[in-house]
């Protein structure tokens, strides 16, 4: 099986706050995907980030560490959340990228792991 990493994108911009109907939709589509992916034997690990401006940068340069605030990397969309999963191939993967976005509400990318050892 290989290894994929499903990250879930944002633009950061504020959005307005959702219906308490719609979270209780999301909230619901996100708990099924889990459950089946679960079931499938796909799911590794997953979990939702807090907004880009939580970030600290960790940097080591000749023995000297030096931390910043914010995100590394300065783009006008960043990683909301993640899952990572085990599937057959690339395009079981983007079966469960297809549903993990139509969950969510927002586009996630697909990456393979390099040869990676999980749990």
């Amino acid at each position: 099986m290989i290894h994929y990493l499903l990250s879930v994108h944002t633009t950061g911009a504020p959005q307005p706050q959702p219906s308490a109907e719609d979270m209780q939709r999301s909230s619901t589509l996100i708990a099924e995907l889990d459950a089946e992916m679960r079931s499938a034997g796909a799911w590794v690990a997953a979990g939702r980030l807090h907004r880009p401006d939580a970030t600290t940068v960790v940097e080591s340069h000749k023995g000297r560490i030096r931390t910043t605030d914010g995100p590394f990397v300065e783009a006008k969309e960043q990683i909301a959340g993640f899952y990572i999963i085990q599937a057959a191939d690339l395009d079981v993967a983007l079966g469960w990228a297809s549903k993990a976005s139509e969950a969510v509400g927002m586009p996630i990318e697909v990456r393979p792991f390099v040869d990676v050892t999980i749990g």
